[in-house]
């Protein structure tokens, strides 16, 4: 959450008693809502399945508003959520927030029904992260007029993060912040960023683009938004704090019980605490009021849908350091060899690395996210580019077997562990062409033509590699001159082009997946004599064919 947002996390006991009794208060007031789900152990909960791991949330724990709704519900329970412009300004979302939030809940209910993902929950979790991208400061196109900055995740009162984006995101080369309405950490932006508003980039300072995003984060690990547990693991990995999730919690219930759309740039956002202005307000707005110092997260979160009046220091005790058997200190290759396949194959090798921890011995449970960068095609199977799993109990983790695409050459692999400033383990992986050891005629017809006239038959050619078909395999046709030394012939025999000129070499050609490849028409000029066409795959298999150029019998 930018600096300049007011009246966030921490400020103090007080405060969290008062926001537990209002989310009581809210609850009663409101009729019943969803239940909060509990982990059991009374303590944070923990993602499910291949989502992402608590130490991987999605905003690396920044701050956000801690403003409860009003405890009016802005329209009866059951009531239709498409209100007109009208009603309590609380309740108000600004037109282009309000679209991209139910954009994305269109999008990802075509591609992922099972999540039932409402847009609701992108409302609540926006209006928390950001009030809403400042009340609905965007352009036409859905960006933000200047971009929302989190607090500098350097260690002091915040994550220590270093630097994973080079400051492409957030500006900062140093350490990373929290960047755009939903507040994405940059390496968590990397692996989830998405195009929402289809115009080719990824920016997540745009609001289509960054509700799309937040809307496939929470549906990671298959889950069903539609069951309170579900939606409980998925708005904790956004920010784990059982406080977040209780923010949030209330915002939803109170969105899914009517809102309005207002007018872009007209948006309630929170007031600060003191007064003071925005250092970095938007062009053509006033200042947005910040509070002074930096917020603390909570360093110890209450228990969901509990909470205390006892009152705590105002300033919290400092978190003890992880202990040198829980620290993540390096990420390594674990033993995988060369990365080469064929256009099309899969890679034999898998790709495996270890997580140790600062005694040099395996950790657990670490997320890993493995992501393909590079001009290329190749997928991990099931079409991802990006995939986050975690290590098991001998700290290592093996990516999806990786396919190669049409696409030869190189490209690069990179292992990072997720959230963390611990640099990648980088592969390169090597995609050659398809190759063919043997080429032949699929007939012995003599192939002849008449000066100026087209050749009757067409040549027909198959490849093959060790003995089976070769499918997909790059082939040269050159019509080429006699000796020791061929060169292309100047005359004789001739293809055409797509604009009907003269041309005596083809290229692009490929077998099909027969390994059979059928040659376009060959034409004869006026020179009468017998001629040489050679054909040439990828791989070195090579077969020349004689065509004859001859006046027909009288």
């Amino acid at each position: 959450m930018a600096a300049q947002f007011g009246r966030r996390l921490r400020r103090g006991a007080t405060t969290t008693a008062v926001a537990a009794v209002a989310v009581a208060a809210l609850s009663a007031s409101q009729g019943p809502g969803a239940v909060l789900a509990s982990d059991g152990g009374g303590g944070d909960q923990r993602t499910a399945g291949s989502a992402p791991s608590d130490d991987s949330v999605a905003t690396g724990n920044s701050p956000y508003y801690t403003d409860l709704p009003p405890l009016v519900t802005p329209n009866k329970p059951g009531a239709s959520t498409n209100l007109p412009i009208a009603g309590t300004a609380e309740s108000g979302i600004p037109a282009s927030v309000l679209a991209a939030y139910k954009k994305a809940q269109q999008s990802i209910a075509s591609s992922d029904a099972a999540c039932r993902l409402p847009w609701q929950l992108l409302a609540a979790i926006g209006k928390v992260e950001s009030g809403q991208a400042r009340g609905g400061r965007v352009d036409a196109n859905g960006t933000t007029f200047s971009p929302i900055l989190g607090p500098v995740l350097n260690g002091q009162g915040f994550a220590m993060i270093k630097d994973t984006d080079n400051g492409a995101y957030d500006g900062d080369s140093t350490h990373d912040r929290a960047v755009g309405p939903m507040q994405f950490i940059p390496s968590t932006w990397a692996t989830w960023g998405q195009d929402g508003n289809d115009d080719g980039r990824k920016d997540p300072n745009n609001i289509y683009d960054a509700a799309l995003a937040a809307g496939h984060y929470l549906c990671a690990g298959s889950r069903d938004l539609s069951l309170a547990a579900d939606l409980d693991r998925a708005v904790l990995s956004y920010n784990h704090s059982n406080e977040y999730l209780r923010t949030v919690r209330s915002w939803f219930d109170y969105y899914k019980r009517g809102t309005h759309e207002v007018p872009d740039g007209t948006g309630v956002v929170p007031p600060s605490l003191d007064g003071g202005t925005d250092p970095s307000p938007d062009p053509g707005t006033s200042p947005s009021p910040t509070p002074p110092g930096k917020p603390k997260p909570d360093p110890e979160p209450s228990k969901p849908g509990g909470g205390s009046s006892d009152t705590k220091p105002s300033t919290p005790p400092s978190t003890p350091p992880p202990k040198p058997s829980q620290t993540l200190a390096d990420l390594e290759n674990a033993g995988t060899g060369a990365l080469t396949a064929t256009a099309g194959d899969a890679f034999a090798e898998r790709i495996k690395v270890r997580a140790e921890n600062s005694l040099g011995r395996p950790l657990a449970k670490v997320s890993v996210t493995f992501t393909i960068a590079g001009d290329t095609d190749a997928r991990f199977e099931g079409g991802k580019s990006a995939v986050t799993l975690t290590t098991g109990s001998d700290g290592t983790v093996t990516a999806p077997v990786l396919r190669a695409g049409e696409t030869t050459g190189e490209f690069t692999v990179r292992a990072i562990a997720t959230g963390r400033s611990l640099p990648a383990v980088a592969y390169t992986a090597t995609v050659t062409a398809r190759q063919a050891d043997a080429i032949a005629r699929t007939d012995d017809k003599a192939l002849t033509a008449a000066p100026g006239a087209e050749f009757a038959d067409a040549v027909e050619v198959k490849a093959t590699y060790k003995g089976a078909i070769a499918s997909g395999v790059a082939v040269t046709a050159t019509m080429i001159t006699d000796g020791d030394a061929p060169a292309e012939n100047d005359k004789g025999p001739y293809f055409k082009d797509a604009d009907g000129n003269t041309v005596r070499t083809l290229t692009e050609l490929k077998t099909d997946a027969d390994g059979t490849l059928r040659l376009p028409k060959i034409y004869a000029d006026d020179t009468v004599g017998t001629y040489k066409l050679r054909l040439t795959t990828e791989g070195g298999a090579t077969v020349v064919i004689e065509l004859t150029v001859e006046a027909p019998a009288a």
